[in-house]
């Protein structure tokens, strides 16, 4: 009876010591860069003091990057933070491996930049979560964060 119920253990022991081993013995690597339409870089806590001036508010962005070989229109595109806060592109072709930053304050829109025309702020500095939602309502990425630390100076990278 020992060796039966002994073999069955040493063998969930010698798999379990095995998959440990393989896990460490590969080596850490970053997530591999996203295909298509995704999140970027996101300023969620713009340097300085939050006192809703146009340059305080802009320092809050999030930049959408398309990583495809294809350009796309994003007519239709939606950027959400978890209040409900929505940015809904208008007419925007983002090229083949180009990076739109989306500018929370007012400004003129320009080729590689676009605002949410907004007075106050959109991404909480505690945590929040961006989703890019396609014209046909379906999710397209997602990136959350914690709380803005001196360490991480309120920048999220979401690749």
């Amino acid at each position: 009876m020992r060796i039966r119920t002994a073999a069955p253990l040493a063998l969930v022991a010698a798999t379990a010591l095995a998959g440990s081993l393989l896990a460490t013995a590969v080596p850490a690597t970053a997530a591999a860069h996203q295909g298509g339409l995704h999140f970027g870089t996101i300023q969620y806590d713009g340097p300085g003091k939050d006192d809703r001036s146009k340059n305080s508010l802009n320092a809050e962005w999030v930049n959408i990057h398309n990583n495809g070989k294809k350009k796309v229109q994003l007519k239709g595109y939606k950027v959400k933070d978890n209040t409900g806060y929505t940015y809904t592109f208008g007419s925007y072709t983002i090229g083949a491996g180009k990076t739109v930053k989306l500018r929370t304050g007012k400004g003129k829109n320009v080729s590689g930049t676009v605002h949410w025309n907004r007075g106050s702020y959109v991404w909480n500095n505690t945590g929040d979560k961006a989703r890019l939602i396609k014209p046909n309502g379906k999710l397209q990425d997602s990136c959350s964060w914690g709380k803005s630390t001196k360490a991480n100076k309120g920048v999220k990278n979401c690749h």
